[in-house]
C-alpha cells in the first residue's frame, strides 16, 4: 500500500511576516508569490479590498497548483474613512504617522483559502483597533529611522519598537501584524491541515 500524500498547503504571499507567523502553526507549506496587481484604491471599502486582494492572490496560486491548499491574505489601516497601504515612500510613511498619532485605528485582514481541484472556497475577514500614542516629528524620525516601514501598511509595524508609538490595541496582535492565527488555525483545521 503507498501511503497518501499529504495536502500540500501553500501561502500565497511575499511577506516575510506572514511567513513568520504561519510557522508558528507548526504545519508545512510552501510559499508562492502570486504575480497579480492588487486593488488598492483609498476610498474603497476596507473589508471589500482585503477580500478581493486575498482571493486575487489565492485564485492565482490555486490555479496553477490544483491539489494544493492555497492561503491568501491582505491587511489594510483604515482611518477617517480611507484606507493605509504601504507607504510609497519616507516621505509618505512620515504622514501616515502624522495621521495615525493620537488617535484609534482599525487593521483589516482579509483571508482566503482555495483548493481547484476540489472547488474549495473560503474567505474570512479579521478586524482588530490600535489606539496610538501622541507623538511629535522627533518620534516619527526616531520610528523612522529603527524600523523599514515601506512594505507595511499604515507605515508601521506593531511589533518593532511599537513603545515609540503605539498605546494599545484589542483584538488579534497576529492580524494586526498580518496574519491572524486564531482565524487562520481555525481554517486550516477544517481543512484537515493541522496536525
Amino acid at each position: 500500500m503507498v501511503p497518501p500524500v499529504p495536502p500540500r498547503l501553500i501561502l500565497a504571499s511575499a511577506s516575510p511576516r506572514r511567513r513568520e507567523l504561519l510557522a508558528q502553526l507548526g504545519v508545512a507549506f510552501e510559499v508562492v508569490v502570486a504575480e497579480v496587481t492588487e486593488h488598492e484604491e483609498a476610498s474603497t471599502d476596507p473589508r471589500m479590498m482585503v477580500a478581493h486582494n486575498a482571493a486575487l492572490k489565492a485564485d492565482w496560486v490555486a490555479v496553477r497548483n490544483r491539489d494544493a491548499f492555497v492561503l491568501g491574505a491582505d491587511t489594510t489601516v483604515f482611518v477617517d474613512g480611507s484606507a493605509l497601504n504601504k507607504p510609497r515612500d519616507a516621505a509618505d510613511a512620515r504622514a501616515m504617522l502624522r495621521l495615525l498619532s493620537g488617535r484609534s485605528h482599525t487593521v483589516f485582514t482579509g483571508l482566503a483559502v482555495r483548493r481547484a481541484a476540489s472547488g474549495l472556497r473560503l474567505d474570512e475577514g479579521v478586524a482588530s483597533e490600535v489606539t496610538m500614542k501622541k507623538f511629535d516629528e522627533s518620534t516619527i524620525e526616531a520610528y523612522l529611522e529603527r524600523v523599514h516601514t515601506l512594505d507595511k501598511a499604515g507605515g508601521y509595524a506593531i511589533q518593532e519598537h511599537s513603545e515609540l508609538i503605539v498605546a494599545g490595541y484589542t483584538g488579534s496582535l497576529s492580524n494586526i501584524v498580518g496574519l491572524p492565527l486564531e482565524t487562520t488555525k481555525q481554517i486550516l483545521t477544517r481543512c484537515g491541515l493541522m496536525p
